[in-house]
């Protein structure tokens, strides 16, 4: 898998492989649409960037919720990232970036109707393939607000939200640092967060920043993410 150089396509946009949830326009290119939840301050933005590869979305530390509205980013061709059929196929990824929630300045309704908006905006007839709901691996999957998130995947995705829902795992360094492997932490996790993976078949992904190089890092992301999506059958979540 070989990184090519963007070449001023990132802005220009693609059309969808997807026209009845499963057919491809172009055997040769294949585009995937994703989606990012999560709480304040869990890393979605920053996550949003890897899976793009540029600096799309404004990501920083702060003590309250940074982004405000949904913003859509595509990537470049990542030519010759998979073969399919006999063919070399090259992956281009968009990603919608939502605002934290709950928010630290907006109400719980605003958000979910901005959120509801820019679904049946972007890809209304495209369709979705995966909404990522963003943990922070370092905070405990507890209380009543960590549930938020995945009750309004639940009301915005509807009764399929369990196919097209998948946890991306960020500061999972953290892991590493307490002398914990994922197996070990998964096995000590809540709860409430062993329920919800039984709910969405065990589909998540952990994102390591230490000790890996960003596209080492976009890569084992982006190829975890197409593994769900194979087995959901490429199927997508259209919206009106």
């Amino acid at each position: 898998m070989k990184e090519q150089p963007c070449q001023g396509e990132r802005r220009l946009c693609g059309e969808s492989i997807f026209k009845t949830g499963k057919a491809m326009t172009d055997p040769n290119k294949m585009i995937i649409n994703l989606a990012l939840f999560g709480m304040t301050q869990s890393g979605k933005s920053s996550a949003g960037n890897i899976l793009l590869g540029s600096i799309d979305f404004h990501s920083i530390f702060a003590p309250c919720s940074v982004t405000t509205c949904c913003s859509l980013g595509r990537s470049c061709h990542l030519h010759s990232f998979m073969r399919r059929a006999g063919r070399e196929v090259a992956l281009q990824v968009q990603v919608l970036d939502t605002p934290g929630y709950p928010h630290s300045r907006l109400s719980n309704e605003h958000v979910k109707r901005e959120v509801k908006e820019a679904l049946a905006h972007h890809f209304g007839q495209e369709g979705l393939n995966l909404a990522l709901l963003v943990l922070r691996a370092d905070v405990p999957f507890c209380g009543k607000e960590v549930t938020y998130p995945v009750q309004m995947i639940q009301e915005l995705l509807g009764h399929a939200w369990m196919n097209y829902t998948a946890i991306l795992f960020t500061h999972a360094e953290k892991i590493e640092e307490a002398g914990l492997n994922e197996d070990k932490y998964l096995h000590e996790a809540s709860d409430s967060l062993i329920t919800l993976l039984n709910s969405i078949k065990h589909k998540y992904v952990f994102h390591y920043k230490k000790g890996k190089s960003l596209y080492e890092q976009r890569m084992k992301i982006l190829e975890r993410i197409m593994e769900f999506i194979k087995e959901n059958g490429y199927q997508v979540l259209t919206f009106k």
